[in-house]
């Protein structure tokens, strides 16, 4: 019997290791996959921003639907919605801190489908932020150039609509899909020791 609680056990070990492993691999495929998808967001942002800036600078734009929407440029040195003008610094530390909270989180949840929806929001949301965080760094202001006239709507960017969709996503989860204890893993509870 002795025995056959060893082989019981070892199989036991052989089975976690597996998990762990594919944890592991889990882990490095949701990283690749993020890292991947981040860089094509922030690069398609970049990219539209350029043709803005090519394009639409120095003229009156170019009307898509007249009247409803058009291609405005505009140099925005302030957060969304021109709040915050001129405080680019603050505006800065404030993405690195939300990023690093975003990264924490990403880290932090389980790498299950349950969580998928919320991995792709996070990935959005670190996109948007880093598009408009390089224009801050590189001229100052950010570029916006999607203007809906018909109800003159703040001019935003690609990168604005990133965040804002993600955002909206992200409270329809956290209402709807995600139950209170399944987010648990971001400040995890202390467990009590019974005597």
């Amino acid at each position: 019997m002795h025995i056959e609680n060893l082989l019981i056990r070892k199989d036991l070990f052989e089975v976690n290791q597996d998990v762990v492993i594919e944890k592991k691999d889990s882990r490095k495929k949701w990283i690749v996959i993020a890292t991947v998808m981040i860089i094509i967001l922030v690069a398609l942002d970049q990219f539209t921003k350029n043709l803005a800036v090519t394009y639409l600078k120095g003229n009156n734009g170019i009307s898509i639907i007249p009247g409803v929407f058009r291609l405005f440029y505009l140099q925005n040195e302030g957060a969304a919605f021109g709040v915050l003008e001129g405080k680019q610094t603050f505006l800065m530390i404030i993405t690195v801190i939300v990023l690093a909270a975003i990264v924490y989180i990403l880290f932090r949840m389980p790498f299950t489908k349950r969580y998928t929806a919320l991995r792709i929001v996070c990935y959005f949301l670190i996109a948007g932020a880093i598009g408009n965080m390089i224009d801050r760094f590189v001229y100052n202001y950010v570029v916006d150039f999607l203007y809906f006239e018909l109800i003159n709507f703040p001019i935003f960017n690609v990168a604005d609509c990133y965040v804002t969709c993600s955002m909206a996503a992200l409270f329809i989860l956290l209402i709807f899909y995600y139950k209170d204890k399944e987010l648990d893993f971001v400040f995890p509870k202390k467990k009590s020791v019974k005597e």
